[in-house]
């Protein structure tokens, strides 16, 4: 199993040189020896391929990625039932090394909890638009509470096509190939597992976050992703607030310099609070 990417400079940028428990992992060997790691954690209705205009930027870090349980080259892992399992796969992927986690979306609550779990492993934590749908406030129509309603009654697949609808769009949802609309479709188990561990009982506790935080929004992300993002690095001890400008969501595709720029900023923090 290989995931071969050309890269500007016409080498390999990543292949996938072990599996974990069903999990695919990819790693990008830095040339320093100590160079710092980091661990990439996608979000829904994603995978670690989306992490590639960023990895490019970091030669002289060493980042592992994954896929998730449930999607990508890991479909046929199954799905977690609940953040501690996606956490158990987090740490698993880490094998006891130390390591950075810089996270997207639903990524940021499975890192934020990891890092709740392990700061021994987690000297620091860089979450861009961590949903935080337990909280009364957060809508009933974001795009993972509409795809929950639909699997009801059409189930997983229809769910997932329309999360993935409401994340790109109706015309570059159309323009996809049908094998890519298919397997997209194929991760809708995946996707409403995600929701549902994030619509109970709170995963972690902001406040008793006990590594540095950054959180990130982009200026052009929907009003609940921005202020998810500004109380996480409000309420967090050691919380900083990133904004992109120009950003949506999908921050590390349309603007991977400033994810980029994100990530080394968390390794900086991670070196301040020595």
């Amino acid at each position: 199993m290989t995931e071969t990417t050309t890269g500007a400079g016409g080498g390999s940028v990543g292949i996938v040189d072990h599996v974990v428990d069903g999990l695919a992992v990819y790693r990008h060997q830095a040339e320093a020896p100590d160079a710092p790691r980091i661990v990439l954690v996608h979000g829904s209705m994603d995978r670690a391929a989306s992490f590639l205009k960023v990895t490019r930027r970091l030669p002289d870090l060493e980042i592992v990625r994954y896929d998730r349980r449930g999607y990508g080259r890991s479909v046929g892992a199954g799905t977690c039932a609940t953040i501690d399992d996606q956490v158990d796969d987090l740490l698993a992927v880490m094998a006891g090394e130390p390591a950075v986690v810089v996270a997207h979306s639903l990524g940021g609550v499975i890192a934020l909890a990891a890092a709740v779990r392990r700061p021994d492993l987690i000297p620091s934590v860089a979450a861009f638009e961590s949903p935080m749908a337990w909280l009364d406030w957060w809508p009933s129509n974001s795009a993972g509470s509409t795809a929950v309603r639909i699997s009801h009654d059409s189930g997983p697949a229809a769910a997932a096509e329309r999360f993935m609808r409401g994340m790109v769009g109706d015309q570059v949802w159309e323009r996809l190939p049908e094998r890519t609309r298919r397997e997209r479709r194929s991760e809708g188990p995946a996707l409403l597992a995600d929701l549902a561990t994030i619509r109970g009982e709170a995963p972690y506790e902001p406040t008793e976050l006990p590594v540095p935080v950054l959180a990130g929004h982009g200026t052009e992300s929907k009003p609940y992703h921005q202020e998810a993002a500004r109380l996480l690095a409000e309420l967090a001890p050691h919380g900083e607030l990133v904004v992109v400008e120009g950003s949506g969501h999908a921050c590390q595709s349309s603007h991977p310099a400033e994810f980029a720029a994100f990530v080394r900023r968390a390794v900086d923090r991670a070196v301040e609070q020595r």
